[in-house]
C-alpha cells in the first residue's frame, strides 16, 4: 500500500467514535440502573430495561466486552508505538558532517597511539 496515512487516521477516527460511544453508553447505563430494583426499571421500559434484564445475555457481549477489548488493544498499541519510536538508530558515518568525522578521527588516532604505549 503507498498511502498509509489515510488508513491509520480512518482506524485512529473509527476507534475513538467506537470508545467514546461505548464508555458514553456504558455510562448512560450504569446511571439509570444503579440504586434501582429491577420491578421500577421494568416498569420504565425501553432499552435500558431490556438491557438491565437481559445483562449477562445482550449488554455483557454487546457494550462491556468490546469496551474492554478496545482500551487493552489501545494500551497495546500505545506501548508498541512507544517502543518502536524511541528505539535508536545506529549512527553510520556517511551520516556525520565533516567536522564530525576529522573529531572522530583524531578520537581514534589518540586512543590508537594510546593503546600503542601500553
Amino acid at each position: 500500500m503507498k498511502n498509509k496515512k489515510p488508513l491509520y487516521i480512518t482506524l485512529l477516527a473509527l476507534d475513538a467514535i467506537l470508545t467514546l460511544g461505548l464508555s458514553v453508553f456504558n455510562i448512560i447505563m450504569l446511571a439509570n440502573v444503579v440504586g434501582k430494583d429491577i420491578q421500577d426499571i421494568v416498569a420504565q421500559g425501553g432499552l435500558f430495561a431490556y438491557l438491565a434484564q437481559n445483562a449477562t445475555n445482550v449488554y455483557l457481549p454487546a457494550f462491556v466486552v468490546p469496551l474492554f477489548l478496545l482500551l487493552a488493544g489501545n494500551i497495546i498499541l500505545l506501548v508498541w508505538y512507544v517502543r518502536k519510536s524511541t528505539r535508536k538508530e545506529p549512527v553510520k558515518v556517511e551520516d556525520l558532517s565533516d567536522e564530525q568525522k576529522e573529531a572522530l578521527r583524531k578520537e581514534l588516532l589518540e586512543e590508537l597511539g594510546q593503546t600503542d604505549e601500553k
